[in-house]
């Protein structure tokens, strides 16, 4: 009857664990029914005289209800192991078996030293046999895919003085949540330092001015100048933030329609014709008239301005950047420039947020670092990609990969 009463207690908390939004509580839930599932095991395994009087009827529901519980231990993500007094596994689930040796057809009966040499889980497992419960322990794996893990680990059945009769331990997979913290550090680190670098220039030169520079009049009019352009970079910052929060944040709605390229890339370039006059940079529009792509003409519009600004600015004296389209199974659009061309190590990682190759030239010119991660974002919404090659000595070409429309 016990055993029946824990099975119903775990297709519950089961339930519950799927109904509740709140990833924390699900994990709550969880382990509670994973509790109720070890008990069930460590009962199920010394055959009580209970469960054998039990009539034809109550049997063939009770193994109703324990294939339920056999295809939910199966479909969870999270590892479930239980050791006896032994540190025998007596029970594990397919979870536990892929984290610990996937080889093996079964865990069972194999000793806890056998499956890992981890102090951190060898220890807690110990600890649950003395009674203690134990929780928030890290491990990690490093095969050929590193993992990380939340261990909890709790005492089952009664506790004496000679402890518990055995251990339970769930395994749940952080790895996703520690690579998103690890960016989201990077990131806020990356925008303090961004937004520390003009602040501070800012700063400095109101405080020559209030010093009595406000006397000199072209003193003051060089330092107001560059008081705005370090607003202006710390503006296009923020605003860059907040573009590529939003198309992280699937907040971007794309409306894609029958776009003119040709003349799309002609306005592209009479905006930035004062931007590259200023470097000595020749500006062409090689896209056929009557091509057209498929794509939302804001976003579209948004995604060249950044690659040929891009291509501006690290062109050479007196170089070229040119705007060209390929039509195949997928329209390309191809931004291409001459100038010192970008070492291969840094190719890979391009269109990380912040990641610049000359961290100097491109503070210097107003780069804020993010805008081939906006392009890379706005191609994939597209159904796309955005792509590089580069040579040194040669210069780069940055293509857009759209679908085509046929």
């Amino acid at each position: 009857m016990r055993q029946s009463y824990l099975l119903t207690a775990c297709i519950v908390l089961t339930i519950l664990a799927l109904l509740v939004p709140s990833f924390f509580v699900r994990l709550i839930l969880a382990a509670l029914m994973l509790v109720a599932a070890a008990v069930w095991a460590v009962l199920a395994s010394r055959g009580s005289a209970e469960a054998q009087s039990v009539d034809q009827a109550g049997t063939t529901e009770n193994l109703e209800v324990r294939s339920l519980l056999d295809a939910t231990m199966t479909g969870m993500r999270e590892g479930l192991l239980v050791v006896d007094k032994d540190m025998r596994v007596v029970v594990s689930n397919p979870a536990a078996q892929k984290l610990f040796n996937p080889s093996v057809a079964a865990l069972k009966s194999q000793r806890l030293t056998e499956l890992t040499r981890n102090p951190a889980i060898y220890g807690a497992f110990l600890d649950g046999l003395k009674g203690i419960e134990r929780s928030g322990v890290k491990v990690e794996t490093h095969g050929p895919e590193r993992q990380i893990f939340d261990l909890r680990v709790v005492p089952v059945g009664s506790i004496n003085d000679h402890g518990a009769e055995g251990a339970l331990g769930v395994f749940f997979d952080i790895t996703r949540t520690e690579r998103l913290e690890l960016v989201r550090q990077e990131f806020l680190s990356n925008v303090s330092h961004e937004l520390r670098t003009p602040l501070t220039s800012i700063i400095a030169f109101v405080e020559t001015l209030e010093t009595g520079a406000m006397d000199d009049t072209e003193s003051c009019r060089r330092f107001l100048s560059i008081i705005r352009k370090n607003a202006s970079r710390m503006h296009g910052l923020i605003d860059d933030i907040l573009e590529l929060t939003a198309i992280e944040g699937g907040n971007v709605q794309l409306t894609a329609k029958p776009v003119q390229l040709h003349w799309l890339v002609q306005e592209v370039c009479a905006s930035l014709a004062a931007k590259a006059a200023a470097q000595n940079v020749t500006l062409k529009n090689d896209v056929a008239p009557g091509v057209t792509v498929q794509a939302d003409v804001r976003r579209l519009e948004q995604m060249l301005t950044n690659l040929i600004e891009n291509g501006i600015k690290f062109s050479r004296e007196n170089g070229t950047v040119v705007v060209s389209h390929e039509a195949g199974t997928r329209d390309k659009i191809l931004v291409q420039d001459n100038g010192d061309g970008i070492p291969a190590q840094h190719l890979e990682r391009l269109f990380e947020r912040f990641y610049r190759v000359d961290r100097a030239r491109s503070r210097e010119m107003g780069g804020t670092g993010l805008g081939l991660a906006i392009v890379k974002h706005l191609a994939l919404l597209h159904g796309g990609e955005v792509t590089v090659e580069s040579e040194l000595g040669k210069g780069s070409t940055f293509t857009i990969h759209l679908p085509s429309h046929g």
